[in-house]
């Protein structure tokens, strides 16, 4: 796999595979293991994915406390694209913001809606809809596209959702995204071979999750796989996986683009503790305002 959390890495930089995760749906495939593969509908699939995702990113909070500062300079309302299954957006409504989330996958919102608990409401709205079309009748102080996200979107994908996003700002709103530095990606191997990252206890039933990544890296495109094997206790494995595709472009390449969209870089980070962006930082961190 791209390097992992907690020390579980296979590559000198534990940083980096923070941002290749999220945005596409589970797939069945063939087992390789001496068990056979159990069978699921589409809608099972999609239905048990979502806290398997939650589960396996659960404990990465590195840039939480970025998101936490950013909220306290942006006065208005708060906005997240691509909320999932709301590790940032459930951080933000704990510190009691005012926070909307929205998402394409409505099994995604539905678990984070079961996160929310009863005895104590937090203040979230949650909205399923696709981020590069979207409207809403509010403007929002901050609006941000975290988790590596951004770089999913080919270009037309990505100017549409920076148009989306100036039409909801208010006019000094601030946009963020975050995501793994195109050019260090680009210095890892053309390929790196099916590994496991970590194991954790199935959320409904306790037993083993294992997970495995792997890559594939062309000059343009950075390909991530990530695999999850559930064990189940009659021999059987249930294996969910999904490709994630990460458009490798240029630091420039992408501030273009949000110049031609009216927006404005007013700062570039390379970790989530604020440091200068540069050449070899393992994120890349743009926040910009309009112009």
């Amino acid at each position: 796999m791209i390097p992992g959390r907690g020390g579980r890495t296979r590559t000198a930089d534990p940083r980096v595979p923070n941002a290749v995760r999220y945005r596409t749906a589970p797939h069945p495939e063939q087992c390789e293991y001496n068990a056979k593969m159990t069978s699921t509908s589409r809608n099972s699939q999609q239905s048990i994915y979502p806290p398997l995702y939650h589960y396996h990113h659960l404990t990465y909070q590195e840039d939480i406390p970025f998101w936490l500062d950013l909220a306290k300079d942006c006065p208005g309302p708060i906005l997240e694209l691509g909320c999932g299954t709301g590790r940032v957006t459930l951080a933000l409504a704990q510190a009691e913001f005012k926070v909307f989330g929205l998402d394409y996958d409505l099994f995604m919102l539905r678990y984070l809606k079961s996160k929310i608990p009863s005895d104590h409401p937090l203040s979230v709205d949650l909205i399923q809809s696709d981020f590069r079309y979207f409207y809403l009748r509010k403007k929002f102080g901050l609006i941000f596209l975290p988790c590596n996200t951004f770089t999913t979107l080919d270009l037309q994908g990505r100017l549409s959702t920076l148009a989306c996003v100036i039409q909801q700002l208010q006019s000094k709103g601030i946009f963020a995204v975050s995501f793994a530095n195109p050019e260090f990606l680009k210095s890892l191997p053309a390929i790196g071979p099916r590994e496991i990252e970590e194991v954790f206890l199935h959320p409904v039933d306790g037993e083993p999750v294992q997970v495995y990544s792997s890559w594939e890296r062309s000059q343009d495109l950075f390909s991530i796989e990530w695999c999850y094997d559930h064990l189940l206790p009659n021999g059987l494995v249930e294996r969910y996986s999904t490709v994630i595709r990460h458009h490798l472009l240029a630091v420039e390449d992408f501030l273009e683009e949000f110049a031609q969209s009216g927006l404005e870089c007013i700062s570039l980070y390379g970790e989530f503790d604020r440091t200068s962006f540069e050449p070899g930082s393992p994120y890349l961190i743009i926040l910009a305002q309009p112009v």
